[in-house]
Protein backbone atom coordinates (compact mmCIF):
# COMPACT_ATOMS: atom_id res chain seq x y z
CA UNK A 1 0.00 0.00 0.00
CA UNK A 2 1.27 3.47 -0.86
CA UNK A 3 2.54 5.57 2.05
CA UNK A 4 2.36 9.36 1.92
CA UNK A 5 5.13 9.54 4.55
CA UNK A 6 7.58 7.11 6.15
CA UNK A 7 7.88 8.69 9.62
CA UNK A 8 8.96 12.30 9.26
CA UNK A 9 9.81 12.54 5.57
CA UNK A 10 7.33 12.48 2.68
CA UNK A 11 7.55 9.74 0.06
CA UNK A 12 6.95 10.00 -3.67
CA UNK A 13 3.55 8.32 -3.18
CA UNK A 14 0.34 10.33 -3.23
CA UNK A 15 -3.13 9.42 -1.98
CA UNK A 16 -5.29 8.15 -4.86
CA UNK A 17 -7.87 10.47 -6.40
CA UNK A 18 -11.08 10.53 -4.36
CA UNK A 19 -9.51 8.75 -1.36
CA UNK A 20 -8.99 10.13 2.13
CA UNK A 21 -6.08 9.16 4.37
CA UNK A 22 -6.30 9.75 8.14
CA UNK A 23 -3.44 9.31 10.59
CA UNK A 24 -2.63 9.85 14.26
CA UNK A 25 0.96 10.17 15.51
CA UNK A 26 2.07 9.85 19.14
CA UNK A 27 5.64 10.65 20.19
CA UNK A 28 6.66 10.45 23.88
CA UNK A 29 10.12 11.93 24.54
CA UNK A 30 12.87 10.25 26.53
CA UNK A 31 12.85 12.04 29.92
CA UNK A 32 15.49 14.76 30.25
CA UNK A 33 18.04 15.42 32.96
CA UNK A 34 15.81 18.21 34.32
CA UNK A 35 12.94 15.71 34.56
CA UNK A 36 10.94 17.40 31.81
CA UNK A 37 9.27 15.40 29.07
CA UNK A 38 7.56 16.41 25.84
CA UNK A 39 4.66 14.53 24.29
CA UNK A 40 3.76 15.15 20.65
CA UNK A 41 0.26 14.45 19.32
CA UNK A 42 -0.26 14.90 15.59
CA UNK A 43 -3.55 14.11 13.83
CA UNK A 44 -3.29 14.35 10.02
CA UNK A 45 -5.70 14.10 7.12
CA UNK A 46 -4.80 13.91 3.41
CA UNK A 47 -7.13 13.96 0.39
CA UNK A 48 -6.25 12.62 -3.06
CA UNK A 49 -6.87 14.94 -6.01
CA UNK A 50 -6.65 14.49 -9.81
CA UNK A 51 -3.24 14.48 -11.49
CA UNK A 52 -1.39 12.56 -8.74
CA UNK A 53 -1.78 15.47 -6.34
CA UNK A 54 -2.67 15.33 -2.65
CA UNK A 55 -3.69 18.04 -0.17
CA UNK A 56 -3.47 17.62 3.56
CA UNK A 57 -3.36 19.30 6.93
CA UNK A 58 -1.53 18.38 10.15
CA UNK A 59 -2.30 19.60 13.68
CA UNK A 60 0.84 18.91 15.77
CA UNK A 61 0.54 19.60 19.51
CA UNK A 62 3.62 19.70 21.78
CA UNK A 63 2.92 19.29 25.49
CA UNK A 64 5.92 19.56 27.83
CA UNK A 65 5.50 18.25 31.38
CA UNK A 66 7.90 19.61 34.00
CA UNK A 67 8.72 18.24 37.44
CA UNK A 68 5.77 18.93 39.67
CA UNK A 69 2.53 19.84 37.99
CA UNK A 70 3.48 22.61 35.52
CA UNK A 71 3.30 22.16 31.76
CA UNK A 72 3.30 24.15 28.52
CA UNK A 73 1.46 23.42 25.28
CA UNK A 74 2.22 24.63 21.76
CA UNK A 75 -0.21 23.89 18.92
CA UNK A 76 0.26 24.36 15.17
CA UNK A 77 -1.54 23.94 11.88
CA UNK A 78 0.35 22.65 8.83
CA UNK A 79 -1.46 22.75 5.48
CA UNK A 80 0.54 20.84 2.89
CA UNK A 81 0.48 19.60 -0.71
CA UNK A 82 2.43 17.13 -2.84
CA UNK A 83 2.56 16.39 -6.57
CA UNK A 84 3.97 13.18 -8.03
CA UNK A 85 4.99 14.50 -11.42
CA UNK A 86 6.69 11.34 -12.70
CA UNK A 87 6.19 7.63 -12.08
CA UNK A 88 7.54 4.85 -14.32
CA UNK A 89 6.81 1.40 -12.97
CA UNK A 90 9.12 -0.41 -15.40
CA UNK A 91 12.16 1.39 -13.98
CA UNK A 92 10.80 1.86 -10.47
CA UNK A 93 11.59 5.59 -10.54
CA UNK A 94 9.24 8.32 -9.29
CA UNK A 95 9.63 12.06 -8.70
CA UNK A 96 7.62 14.32 -6.37
CA UNK A 97 7.56 17.96 -5.30
CA UNK A 98 5.84 19.36 -2.26
CA UNK A 99 5.53 21.97 0.42
CA UNK A 100 4.21 22.65 3.91
CA UNK A 101 3.35 25.80 5.88
CA UNK A 102 3.76 25.71 9.68
CA UNK A 103 1.73 28.32 11.58
CA UNK A 104 1.38 28.56 15.39
CA UNK A 105 -2.14 28.45 16.81
CA UNK A 106 -1.18 29.76 20.25
CA UNK A 107 1.71 31.66 21.90
CA UNK A 108 2.04 33.60 18.67
CA UNK A 109 3.85 36.51 20.28
CA UNK A 110 7.05 34.48 20.54
CA UNK A 111 7.07 32.64 17.20
CA UNK A 112 6.24 33.10 13.54
CA UNK A 113 5.30 30.93 10.56
CA UNK A 114 7.74 29.11 8.30
CA UNK A 115 7.47 27.10 5.08
CA UNK A 116 9.09 23.89 3.86
CA UNK A 117 9.76 23.09 0.20
CA UNK A 118 11.18 19.78 -1.01
CA UNK A 119 11.86 17.57 -3.99
CA UNK A 120 12.23 13.79 -3.98
CA UNK A 121 13.37 11.03 -6.32
CA UNK A 122 12.70 7.40 -5.40
CA UNK A 123 13.76 4.11 -6.92
CA UNK A 124 12.02 0.80 -6.22
CA UNK A 125 14.31 -2.13 -6.95
CA UNK A 126 12.81 -5.15 -8.66
CA UNK A 127 11.61 -8.24 -6.85
CA UNK A 128 9.00 -8.88 -4.18
CA UNK A 129 11.46 -7.86 -1.49
CA UNK A 130 13.33 -5.20 -3.41
CA UNK A 131 13.94 -2.04 -1.34
CA UNK A 132 12.85 1.47 -2.20
CA UNK A 133 15.15 4.47 -1.64
CA UNK A 134 14.18 8.16 -1.45
CA UNK A 135 16.58 11.09 -1.77
CA UNK A 136 16.16 14.81 -2.36
CA UNK A 137 16.79 18.36 -1.13
CA UNK A 138 14.72 20.49 1.22
CA UNK A 139 14.69 24.18 2.03
CA UNK A 140 12.99 26.27 4.71
CA UNK A 141 11.56 29.72 4.02
CA UNK A 142 11.35 31.75 7.23
CA UNK A 143 11.79 35.15 8.79
CA UNK A 144 15.12 36.36 10.17
CA UNK A 145 13.52 39.05 12.31
CA UNK A 146 12.08 38.87 15.82
CA UNK A 147 10.28 36.64 16.54
CA UNK A 148 12.51 34.14 14.76
CA UNK A 149 10.36 31.54 13.04
CA UNK A 150 12.91 28.77 12.50
CA UNK A 151 16.21 27.91 14.22
CA UNK A 152 19.19 26.15 12.69
CA UNK A 153 20.18 25.35 9.09
CA UNK A 154 17.48 26.10 6.52
CA UNK A 155 18.48 23.67 3.79
CA UNK A 156 19.58 20.06 3.67
CA UNK A 157 18.97 16.55 2.44
CA UNK A 158 16.07 14.11 2.84
CA UNK A 159 16.79 10.36 2.84
CA UNK A 160 14.39 7.43 3.16
CA UNK A 161 14.65 3.64 3.00
CA UNK A 162 11.94 0.96 2.84
CA UNK A 163 12.86 -2.73 2.96
CA UNK A 164 10.10 -5.37 2.82
CA UNK A 165 10.80 -8.26 5.19
CA UNK A 166 7.70 -10.26 4.37
CA UNK A 167 4.32 -9.59 2.78
CA UNK A 168 3.00 -7.24 5.46
CA UNK A 169 6.10 -6.11 7.38
CA UNK A 170 8.86 -3.74 6.28
CA UNK A 171 11.91 -2.19 7.89
CA UNK A 172 11.79 1.57 7.27
CA UNK A 173 14.00 4.53 8.11
CA UNK A 174 14.11 8.22 7.28
CA UNK A 175 16.34 11.25 7.94
CA UNK A 176 16.34 15.02 7.61
CA UNK A 177 19.87 16.43 7.73
CA UNK A 178 20.66 19.50 9.83
CA UNK A 179 20.63 20.36 13.52
CA UNK A 180 17.22 22.00 13.42
CA UNK A 181 13.58 21.24 14.21
CA UNK A 182 13.38 18.83 11.28
CA UNK A 183 16.68 17.04 11.86
CA UNK A 184 15.90 13.52 13.05
CA UNK A 185 16.92 9.99 12.11
CA UNK A 186 14.07 7.51 12.62
CA UNK A 187 14.41 3.75 12.04
CA UNK A 188 11.47 1.43 12.67
CA UNK A 189 8.96 -1.12 11.44
CA UNK A 190 5.91 -0.64 9.20
CA UNK A 191 3.09 -3.18 9.40
CA UNK A 192 0.29 -3.32 6.81
CA UNK A 193 -3.01 -4.08 8.53
CA UNK A 194 -6.42 -5.14 7.17
CA UNK A 195 -8.88 -2.61 5.72
CA UNK A 196 -6.24 -0.36 4.08
CA UNK A 197 -4.58 0.56 7.36
CA UNK A 198 -1.04 0.47 8.72
CA UNK A 199 0.92 0.77 11.95
CA UNK A 200 4.42 2.25 12.17
CA UNK A 201 6.66 2.05 15.24
CA UNK A 202 10.09 3.68 15.40
CA UNK A 203 12.58 5.70 17.44
CA UNK A 204 13.41 9.30 16.46
CA UNK A 205 16.93 10.48 17.32
CA UNK A 206 17.63 14.21 17.02
CA UNK A 207 20.72 15.18 15.04
CA UNK A 208 21.85 17.26 18.04
CA UNK A 209 21.31 14.49 20.57
CA UNK A 210 24.96 13.43 20.83
CA UNK A 211 26.24 16.52 22.67
CA UNK A 212 27.20 15.97 26.31
CA UNK A 213 24.54 18.36 27.59
CA UNK A 214 21.87 16.75 25.42
CA UNK A 215 22.88 13.10 25.52
CA UNK A 216 19.64 11.76 26.98
CA UNK A 217 17.22 14.19 25.35
CA UNK A 218 15.65 14.97 21.98
CA UNK A 219 14.77 11.35 21.38
CA UNK A 220 11.21 10.14 20.88
CA UNK A 221 9.36 6.90 20.50
CA UNK A 222 7.33 7.28 17.29
CA UNK A 223 4.03 5.45 16.91
CA UNK A 224 1.42 6.08 14.23
CA UNK A 225 -1.68 4.49 12.84
CA UNK A 226 -3.06 5.40 9.41
CA UNK A 227 -6.07 4.31 7.39
CA UNK A 228 -7.29 5.06 3.87
CA UNK A 229 -11.01 5.42 3.14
Amino acid sequence: MAQSTIFNIPTTDTVAKGKVYAEFDFLPEVPGADYSRTYVYNPRIVVGAPGNVEFGVNFPIYNTQFSGSSSTTYAYIQPNAKWRLYNKESSGIAVALGGLLNTPLNRREGQDSWGLLYGLVSEKFKGNYGPRIHVGPYGVVSSNIDPVSFYGPRAGVILGYEQPIQKRISFVADWYSGKNGLGYFTPGISITLPKNSLLNAGYSIGNDTWGNSNATRNRFMFLYYGITF
